[in-house]
C-alpha cells in the first residue's frame, strides 16, 4: 500500500465521486503525484463500495458533496437536455436539405425521431395490448388436473 497524502486522497475521492474506476483514478494519481495506487487501495475511498465501507466520516462526507455536485453540473450541460439536442439535429438536417444531401438529412430525422420516441432514454414501458394496461390473472388449477398435464407430457417424451 502506498502512503497517500491529503491531497493525493482529496484527489481520489474526487475522481470516484464523478465516476471514473479504480483503474482510471490510479492512472491519474499516477500521473497527477508520481505516486502507484493499486486500483484495491483507490477503492477504499469509495463509500458505496463494501472495500469503502470504513471510510472516515471526513471522507465520506466530501464524496457525497461532491457527487451531489456533479450530478447538478451535469444536469447544466446542453447537450444532456432533449430540448437541446433536438434543436441541434433540426439545425443540422436544415443544413443538409439545403445541401442537398438527402441520405443526411433522412438520417438525422431517423435520429430525431428515436430523441422522441424515448429511444435515448433507459425508460421501459410495459403494456398489455393496444397499450391498455397489462392484465393480470390469477389461474386456480386442482391438483388432478396438474397431474393429468404432466401424465400427458411424460408420455409424449
Amino acid at each position: 500500500m502506498a502512503k497517500l497524502s491529503e491531497a493525493a486522497q482529496r484527489f481520489i475521492v474526487q475522481a470516484l465521486a464523478c465516476y471514473d474506476t479504480p483503474t482510471q483514478v490510479a492512472e491519474a494519481v499516477k500521473e497527477e503525484f508520481g505516486i502507484d495506487v493499486p486500483r484495491n487501495q483507490v477503492g477504499q475511498y469509495d463509500p458505496t463500495k463494501v472495500s469503502g465501507r470504513q471510510l472516515s466520516k471526513r471522507w465520506s462526507d466530501l464524496f457525497h458533496d461532491t457527487r451531489e455536485r456533479f450530478r447538478k453540473e451535469v444536469a447544466e450541460i446542453p447537450i444532456a437536455d432533449q430540448a437541446f439536442r433536438l434543436r441541434q439535429l433540426h439545425r443540422m438536417a436544415n443544413e443538409a436539405m439545403r445541401r442537398k444531401n438527402i441520405v443526411l438529412a433522412a438520417s438525422l430525422m431517423e435520429q430525431a425521431a428515436k430523441e422522441m420516441g424515448g429511444m435515448f432514454t433507459n425508460k421501459r414501458e410495459l403494456s398489455g395490448p393496444g397499450g391498455k394496461p397489462m392484465e393480470h390473472r390469477t389461474v386456480v388449477v386442482d391438483e388432478k388436473s396438474v397431474a393429468a398435464a404432466v401424465s400427458a407430457l411424460e408420455d409424449e417424451y
